[in-house]
């Protein structure tokens, strides 16, 4: 069986898979050992930078200067006041087909806008479809590719004893891979804010040397995240690995925030009750084509359904396996109502 997969392993590992455990040959220690992972971290870098100079127009050049520095992009005051003030009234009262995915003491809350609910809420629709988060969540994440976006909030219980795992700094993948909240009240530092650390979506020595010993031993970590190649580091390793302190997105409402999320961050851990709210997208495709666009998520008929698809193909799956999914289905709520899971 082994000699079967053998192909559908090379293949699934050419398009991009990450995961240590699920692929052996992205697990293999004796490849690893000869570079393998380091050259597939090279390559998709070399490849992100290519599809980025097709996409130079997408950016003014502070703000392209500003991420290539950091590996994120940062803006208050985001939406004008009249946008802001539409898109917060026609969230505050209404309820929308949801998931959630609990991760220990964090609920997070997803809601899908397709074109079928955005044309009767034309605040949200603006900011969605916003020119300045879409050519950004495309320019850092290197894909001119349709972004998935959601309506989207934490929620935390800290009776809960689990751990969240979204809590230690990781990378998301070994590659780049763009995301971006629009924080739609203000986060304190006791709600647990987003923190980035500054230049860790670029390489230094360090780090290589760092990843190079992860991936020896990946598929045995203890940690499934970390199996599945979404390392997690101590903020001891990061500083090992020539970096600075991370930077805390305690900001006020109506502020945009766009990570490469190839670079370490975490969710921070909150201290008392709350929940944030804002809009969320993601954006991540395969790391080795060398052009930016013709992507078939960006089609019509599918453009702007992700969250549908995605959803759809999740319920397909979890009957097909008969495990539940990780987004679970919880019917019409409101954005901020207390987690059903």
């Amino acid at each position: 069986m082994r000699i079967l997969k053998s192909p559908i392993w090379a293949l699934d590992a050419l398009m991009g898979q990450k995961s240590f455990k699920k692929n052996p040959i992205i697990g293999s220690r004796w490849l690893n050992e000869r570079g393998f992972y380091l050259k597939r971290v090279a390559w998709a870098a070399r490849m992100a930078a290519l599809r980025r100079r097709q996409m130079v127009h997408f950016l003014p050049d502070d703000d392209k200067a500003f991420f290539h520095r950091n590996g994120y992009i940062v803006k208050e005051n985001f939406l004008s006041k009249d946008v802001l003030a539409q898109l917060q009234d026609e969230i505050a009262t209404r309820e929308f087909a949801a998931s959630e995915m609990r991760q220990g003491k964090t609920v997070t809350r997803f809601i899908g806008l397709p074109p079928s609910l955005l044309k009767d809420l034309p605040g949200l629709s603006r900011a969605v479809h916003d020119p300045f988060l879409q050519n950004a969540m495309r320019y850092v994440g290197s894909y001119n590719a349709d972004p998935i976006i959601y309506l989207h909030a934490v929620l935390w219980d800290l009776e809960k004893k689990k751990k969240d795992p979204q809590t230690d700094f990781h990378m998301d993948t070994f590659h780049s891979t763009s995301k971006s909240w629009l924080f739609l009240r203000d986060v304190d530092v006791a709600d647990g804010p987003f923190h980035y650390v500054p230049g860790s979506h670029r390489y230094t020595p360090e780090r290589s040397a760092w990843e190079f010993e992860q991936s020896l031993n990946a598929v045995q970590h203890p940690n499934g995240m970390h199996a599945a190649g979404s390392f997690r580091a101590s903020e001891d390793d990061i500083l090992k690995m020539g970096y600075g302190e991370p930077v805390s997105f305690d900001v006020p409402a109506n502020s945009l925030v766009i990570a490469d999320t190839h670079g370490f961050h975490r969710r921070g851990i909150a201290t008392r009750p709350g929940v944030r709210v804002g809009l969320f997208a993601d954006l991540r495709r395969s790391p080795y084509f060398p052009w930016s666009g013709l992507d078939l998520r960006s089609l019509p008929g599918i453009k702007g359904r992700q969250s549908e698809i995605y959803t759809a193909y999740l319920n397909f799956r979890s009957k097909l396996s008969g495990k539940p999914s990780h987004h679970r289905e919880v019917g019409h709520v409101k954005i901020d109502a207390p987690p059903v899971l």
